[in-house]
Order: structure tokens, then sequence, then C-alpha cells
């Protein structure tokens, strides 16, 4: 009998799945039931888009297509009945054996005078979705200024992106600092200096009262008496698990859709992934666990590794800003036991921070031009002791992940090295591809999926397929 999977959610965990299931033999039925009307997107690469450095089908995501997959755009499901194990659309009743919620977040709305999540003003829009980041190019097309309310990753994202598409652009954060929640107070503050050289301006600790807004512009006003006004609102004030369905159908819901080990809500025909899912106590909300979760569901449900368990990995943020590289890892703000090291250059817009403890790096902080950030996460990811001249990490002397040797050429960089946080492409894996018949870039990258989550990683899959190339004396096309 052919087992029917239906996959709530057509963003990039469900789409994943998809193609996770797909590429695993067995007899299935995968029905991808997707609310927005366009394929699959990378999500991370809207702040690229929103800066004008791709196009829209840059952002596109590969999908399953073929035998065996079904797959809906503009379809929103509306209910779970749990009893009939169906999901109800406007016009039709889908049954499923098994059943993924991969509902993903929403943007968050704050509640402020002005603002009414059902009816936003036409210059005043989230920062989440594909289609908010056409309305944000609709309305800073023609405008001189912007507003973006919040300093988090994605509301500095999208400040650069106007602010690189001429608009005067100011960010106004209630926290002390920026980004507080990856950064120290001494980062946040290099950080505001390199983004005032970007055209960027920002008002820290002060939060929005209300906004006003009509066509000839928005109006923002602040705690402390002032107002500022612009042509745009740009509103990135965080995102909130879309667990409706769940909630409707009687699953365990808390911040996030609960699920175990193996994925399953209490409900054991149901599984979460992906931002919508609470895994020990934890939401994710990026896109490496979301992806690692559908490869675990996926052997799970087609019986390929029936005992996988997902075990979450340590997480390193990246701000994806054109002219700012920054990364965050562990936990480089809380105090406790073991080594802190920092240096601070903020008229070079350069920081760092490293926290040690027992030789193994549990927290780091890197901001501006840092040659040791690749030898630095590889430490932080593999749980490596760090070399004994620490003063190498911290300034930008890179070593090899052992300490012993210099880390500048791929030939000196462990098979076992992670180049692709987001889908956990190892140094190897890029090897292997490459003597297996990829040999471009674009090849090596549809081959491993490498450098298709963030792009962080495009550069260094490029610099191993360059070295491959002189090692083998083989002709590149890059």
């Amino acid at each position: 009998m052919t087992a029917r999977v239906v996959i709530v959610g057509n963003g990039m965990a469900g789409a994943r799945l998809a193609g996770e299931l797909h590429a695993r033999e067995g007899d299935r039925k995968v029905t991808v039931l997707g609310a927005e009307p366009h394929r699959a997107y990378n999500r991370i690469l809207l702040s690229t888009l929103l800066a004008g450095r791709i196009d829209e089908p840059d952002v596109e995501l590969t999908e399953a297509a073929g035998h065996g997959i079904d797959l809906r755009t503009g379809v929103p499901v509306t209910a779970i009945d749990r009893s009939a194990r169906e999901v109800h659309t406007d016009g039709e009743r889908i049954g499923y054996d098994h059943l993924v919620l991969a509902t993903g977040a929403r943007a968050v709305v704050p509640p402020l005078p002005g603002l009414d999540p059902a009816d936003l003003p036409e210059r005043v829009v989230p920062f989440r979705t594909l289609d908010d980041c056409r309305r944000i190019l609709a309305a800073a097309d023609g405008a001189r200024s912007a507003l973006v309310l919040g300093g988090g990753l994605l509301g500095l994202e999208a400040a650069r992106g106007l602010a690189s598409r001429g608009l005067t652009t100011t960010v106004v954060h209630p926290r002390e600092h920026l980004m507080e929640r990856q950064l120290d107070p001494a980062a946040g503050a290099v950080l505001a200096g390199t983004l005032a050289g970007f055209g960027v301006t920002v008002q820290l600790a002060v939060p929005a009262t209300g906004v006003a807004a009509d066509a000839d512009g928005v109006r923002l006003d602040l705690a402390d008496g002032r107002t500022l006004h612009a042509d745009l609102l740009v509103l990135s004030c965080g995102v909130r698990p879309d667990t409706a369905l769940a909630q409707a159908a009687g699953l365990t819901v808390r911040r996030g859709v609960v699920v175990d080990d193996r994925l399953r809500t209490d409900d054991r025909s149901i599984s979460a992934i992906g931002d919508c899912a609470e895994h020990d106590g934890v939401l994710s909300g990026l896109v490496a666990p979301a992806w690692a979760q559908a490869r675990v569901l996926a052997d799970v449900l087609t019986g390929t590794d029936p005992l996988a368990r997902y075990r979450p990995q340590p997480v390193v943020t990246r701000l994806k800003a054109a002219g700012i590289d920054l990364a965050s890892m562990g936990d480089p703000v809380s105090g406790g036991p073991g080594e802190e090291l920092t240096f601070t250059d903020p008229a070079r817009g350069t920081y760092a921070r490293l926290r040690i403890r027992d030789e193994r790096l549990i927290g780091a902080i890197l901001l501006g031009d840092n040659p040791a950030v690749g030898t630095v996460i590889q430490l932080f990811d593999r749980g490596h002791p760090v070399p004994a001249d620490r003063r190498a990490l911290l300034l930008g002397r890179a070593l090899g992940t052992t300490g012993a040797t210099p880390a500048a050429s791929p030939a000196l960089m462990p098979d076992a090295a992670t180049v692709c946080q987001c889908n956990t492409v190892s140094k190897g894996a890029l090897v292997r591809s490459w003597r297996s018949g990829a040999r471009t870039v674009d090849a090596v990258v549809a081959a491993t999926r490498a450098g298709t989550g963030c792009g962080g990683c495009r550069d260094a899959v490029g610099g191993i397929v360059d070295w491959l190339s002189q090692a083998e004396s083989v002709e590149v096309t890059r």
C-alpha cells in the first residue's frame, strides 16, 4: 500500500523534507501544500535580494518533482481532522498516513497605536516573506528615506540593503545595543560604527510608542518624545511560530509545536519541523537545524534509519550584509569560569571576543576582517582544543584546527572539517564530488548542496574547487 505523507508548508523546511523523501527508496505519495503562491524560495537570501545584489530567480529553491510528488502552491490548510486523518483546504479534504507540519513562523507586528496586523498601511511593511520583500522594493522605489524598527539580525540586513539602494536609513532599537542575543555591548558599538559608515544611523534604548502613515510618508513616535519621519517603515521585531493549526487540532503547543527526538508530536501520526517546532524547549529559527530535522524525519518515515534521532548541533550566526563580516557562535556573552579574551579596534571596525573553557571554545564574536574566522568556526563546531597562542585567533593570524600549522590552504584543512554549516557538508564531501566528476563550482554545489543555505560558504567552496583544479591540473569554469 502506498504511504500518504502530507506536508503542510512549502518553505525551506517543507520543501527540503519533500526532496529528502523523494531521494529515498520506497512507495509513497508526498503531497506538499504551500499557502504562499510562489515556488519554494530561500528566505535567507531575501536581504540580498533587497540589496539588489541578486534577482528573484536566484532565491528559488530546487523542488522535488516527478513521480510521487504532488506540489500545490497557494493552497492554505484550514484545519486538521486527527480522527479521520485528513487536512482541510478551502475546497478539499486530503487524507494522510503521516502529516508533517512545516508551517514556519510569522513576523511579529508590535502592538503600537496605528498598527493593525490585519490592515497595515501601504508604507509600513514587515520583512519576512517574498511578498514582503516585493512590497518593500515597491515602496523604496522613488523613496529617499527609510526607518527600520528592530536592530536584530534581519533588521540590520534590511537596513544595509535599503542603504545600498541610496535611502537614508535609520534603525530604531529598544535595547541598549544591537543584536543583543548574539553580541555584547562592545561588539554592538563597533557594529553601529560600521553601519554608520554605510549610511545607517542607529537609535538605541528608545522604544517606539506609535505609528502614523499616509500618502506622504510615515511618522514613528518614540518614548523620549521625539518623532522620526521617513518614506517607508520596515518592521523587523522578531517572529512567532505559526502554531494555529496545531493548537486548533489539540496538539501540545508551548512556544512552538512540541516534538521529541524523532520530531513527533504527541500524535504519533503527526510531526513538526522547522521554525514552528519546539524541540527540548528550544525554537531553532535557523535553516541548518530545519534541514537537519528534515533529514532525520525522512530517515524515520521511510525506514532508511528507524533509529535516527535529531540532535541539535552548535549554531553559528552570520550577518549577511554587504561590507560587514560578523560571526557569532555559542555563548559569547555570559560570564562563568574559563578564559576570556577580547580585542577591539573601532577605527577599523574590528572586534573579537573568545570564551574558552577546558581548552575548548565555548563562544566567540568576530566582527570585521579576521582571517582566522574559518578556523574559529571549525574549532567551535568540532570541539577541538584551541591553540596555545590564543592571539592567533583573536588577532586573525589563522592556524590549522590543530593549532600547529597555517590554515590558509585547503590542502591543510582536514577532510572532516565542515565547510557548509547549513547543510553539514565537509571538505571531504566536496573533494569526493569533484573526483566523481563535478568539475565546476556550480556542479559541486549541485552535488553537495553546499552554499545553498545562507551562501556564506560560497567563497570557501570556490577556494576548494580552485585548489583541486590546480592540484590536479584540470581547467575549472567558475
